[in-house]
């Protein structure tokens, strides 16, 4: 089985969401950041976060008894204490990324509107954590986990041309940026691109 274990780095533990954990990402995602752009359809009520939350720690052992990438939402909590300041995860991001000079093999073509998956990657952190660096040490302990132990051949984050911290973390992770030239689709504007040089 694919199991993803909880990941340590200097300041942050990364491990799968609980149940216990309901109200507190539910203030995060739903309160604080109701105004943010998280690829979703915009704030759950508590009894919509908990449905997410059930399914997203059922998901766990699914997805490894089916031996699947570790998809989902992990906790983002701090050391020592545990307190949950964030989210973070893996995603499969299905998008015309064809459209992207970078994705473009041969040159354009009517398949660059094609859409394809990609093995992506998601952080949102709570704004009293924020400008602090947590956003890019937890990204980047998914991302070596993504290389290391999923051997991935690359990893991308998507954002908004306005969403400057996302597309800092990018930066800091290493990423080469990509900017859809194509007004659609409109949460297809910022590409962040990381390929494993293993």
């Amino acid at each position: 089985m694919l199991r993803m274990p909880a990941l340590e780095t200097a300041r942050l533990t990364i491990r799968p969401f609980f149940m216990d954990d309901l109200q507190s990402i539910h203030r995060i995602l739903d309160v604080e950041l109701k105004q943010a752009e998280l690829g979703t359809e915009g704030a759950l009520s508590v009894a919509e976060r908990e449905e997410w939350m059930r399914w997203t720690v059922l998901n766990y052992e699914q997805l490894a008894n089916l031996n699947q990438p570790p998809y989902g939402d992990r906790a983002v909590t701090l050391q020592p204490g545990g307190q949950l300041i964030g989210a973070c995860g893996f995603v499969p991001c299905m998008n015309p990324f064809g459209q992207l000079p970078g994705f473009l093999a041969q040159g354009p073509s009517a398949s660059e509107r094609l859409t394809s998956t990609e093995f992506g990657l998601f952080y949102a952190i709570a704004p009293d954590f924020q400008g602090q660096g947590y956003a890019t040490e937890a990204a980047r302990a998914m991302v070596e986990y993504a290389f290391a132990q999923l051997r991935l051949r690359r990893v991308v984050a998507t954002t908004t041309y306005d969403n400057l911290a996302s597309i800092g973390v990018m930066h800091k992770l290493g990423m080469r940026i990509e900017r859809n030239p194509y007004p659609e689709p409109p949460w297809l504007q910022v590409v962040g691109l990381l390929e494993n040089m293993v």
